[in-house]
């Protein structure tokens, strides 16, 4: 009989719960040579029905050696482990099919199987992170600061490790942090010391229907990138500096904000900084998740009208929106927001270099961003 035939036969046996009958037919396609992984699998899964572990086992590496991201294979393999107890080694093959299978359209069967390795993951992660808090409480480093803590989360699975990820240039070297302490900008105080007047600003402009646009606008010299919010007018910007000017007709309607802006460290690059806008956030509004374009810069935002409901996320650190409090955070690293509420959020929003940058490097960032705004022009 020819292996075609046999393999029938094999999975004729399995569907009928005949598991002798399915292995001694898979044991027969295989043990002729060459082989591909399909009947390997088929005889890992016999084995397994039989109880006889081992062989499932040998029939899985096969697998493996043949089709190294075997769903399938990665999961039984995951389940051995389990079966003996084994945590560590079974986190690590169920991690390797949970990362394989991203982004996949899987078959129900296997989607219940990777759900069912999720909640192994789940569990492990959590005994394994009691093991850390018991082992370090003992040896007194329970609480060694958010840093410490950050990584703990990231080890245990808890959190996953979000990194710069800026959609035009990345400039190497520079720390992956997410929200900026803004106590260790001195001028911010000041900053926040003129809420109520930008704000006062803000109310008039609202009060308009004028010099608003939607936050994504079309570009019509570039591939519509699909955007959720391109167009929307939920999320709009009326914005007071762009592409390095001022917008005559809405900065001089914000003499205070305008004020407020002009000694702070933001990048005067000719044709694209400053930039500074009022970002509109409308009603259960969601930015979802995305990256900026740089790493060379941090967003600030000074919240000026922000009812209850209103999020940040930046990598894996959430934190309310308090108006009057600004926040500073790095937008190359993925960030989304909401506005859970039934009011209108805005924010004063604008870029400030990386404190990390040193002048030359700034003056050499600023000569190449200019070069790049003048190439083909």
């Amino acid at each position: 009989m020819d292996s075609d035939a046999l393999t029938r036969n094999g999975i004729d046996a399995l569907r009928r719960g005949d598991a002798a009958a399915a292995r001694a037919a898979f044991e027969d396609v295989t043990g002729a040579g060459n082989a591909a992984a399909q009947p390997w699998l088929l005889l890992a899964q016999s084995c397994a029905l039989l109880g006889d572990y081992p062989a499932a086992d040998a029939a899985l590496d096969a697998v493996l050696h043949r089709e190294p991201r075997n769903l399938y294979a990665l999961l039984m393999k995951g389940d051995a482990f389990v079966r003996v107890s084994d945590d560590r080694a079974a986190v690590a093959w169920y991690t390797m099919a949970v990362n394989t299978a991203a982004g996949l359209n899987l078959p129900p069967d296997l989607v219940q199987r990777l759900e069912a390795a999720q909640a192994v993951l789940a569990r492990a992660g959590s005994s394994f992170r009691g093991h850390l808090d018991q082992e370090l409480a003992s040896r007194g480093v329970g609480n060694a600061g958010p840093r410490f803590a950050e990584a703990l989360a990231i080890l245990s699975g808890e959190k996953q490790l979000y990194l710069q990820s800026p959609t035009s240039f990345f400039f190497p070297g520079l720390p992956h942090t997410q929200f900026f302490n803004p106590a260790d900008f001195p001028w911010v105080a000041g900053l926040e010391a003129t809420t109520l007047a930008i704000r006062a600003e803000l109310e008039s402009v609202l009060a308009g229907d004028t010099g608003h646009k939607p936050y994504v606008e079309a570009d019509p010299t570039r591939p519509n990138k699909g955007h959720s919010l391109l167009g929307d007018p939920n999320w709009s910007a009326f914005h007071l500096i762009e592409n390095g000017a001022p917008v005559a007709g809405n900065a001089n309607r914000c003499p205070a904000a305008m004020a407020a802006l002009n000694p702070l460290p933001i990048p005067q690059i000719a044709g694209r900084s400053p930039m500074a806008l009022f970002s509109v956030l409308r009603p259960h509004m969601h930015i979802p998740p995305h990256s900026g374009m740089l790493n060379t810069r941090l967003i600030v935002h000074l919240p000026l009208i922000v009812p209850d409901g209103c999020r940040l996320r930046v990598g894996n650190d959430v934190r309310a929106v308090e108006a009057g409090k600004v926040m500073i955070f790095d937008d190359s690293i993925e960030h989304e927001a909401w506005n859970d509420s039934a009011e209108t959020r805005v924010v004063l929003l604008f870029e400030i270099w990386r404190p990390e940058l040193d002048a030359g490097e700034r003056a050499a960032l600023t000569a190449m961003f200019e070069a790049i705004g003048n190439y083909g022009a």
